[in-house]
């Protein structure tokens, strides 16, 4: 009798253990599950993110660009003119030869290279725009002109392009 018992407590026992094995895991069914929804997740997102990087690059650029001229239009208010082509825009980190009286320094850095690490060209009075000042990227190839990726950034609106 107390044999019987005993099976019965063991049984009963591993009864339990086994039930309460399988409600810790998971099953085939809900990894699976879950395996579709990241595939979904990955085959939406990452063509989305992947080759994006030069229109980020375009957007860097345009945004640097927007910077500077607002340290050149800080130079203005401060020295009375824009700086000379010849200065370029080192004189927006290192002081100018001449009319240094109000100068301060408005650049954190005396680089200023576009996200392709070239530099940006200044120009003053402007080339092709009636401004009194041009700054222009020349791109992901370092050259004037360009299309698509190689476009040129610069800071004035080309009527003729819009």
């Amino acid at each position: 009798m107390v044999r019987r018992a005993t099976q019965g407590r063991l049984a009963d026992r591993l009864a339990l253990t086994s039930a309460r094995d399988a409600k810790a895991g998971f099953t085939l069914i809900e990894l699976m599950v879950v395996a579709v929804v990241l595939a979904i997740l990955a085959a939406v997102i990452i063509p989305n993110v992947v080759g994006r990087t030069e229109v980020a690059r375009r957007a860097r650029a345009e945004s640097d660009i927007a910077a500077l001229e607002s340290m050149l239009e800080l130079f203005y208010l401060d020295v009375g003119r824009y700086p000379t082509a010849e200065e370029g825009l080192r004189v927006l980190y290192f002081e100018p030869d001449a009319d240094a009286e109000n100068w301060r320094r408005y650049a954190r850095k005396p680089r200023f290279e576009d996200p392709w690490g070239n530099g940006y060209v200044y120009r003053c009075p402007g080339l092709y725009s009636d401004m009194a000042y041009e700054i222009v990227s020349h791109g992901k190839d370092g050259q004037a002109g360009g299309e698509d990726d190689n476009e040129d950034v610069q800071s004035w609106v080309d009527i003729e392009r819009e």
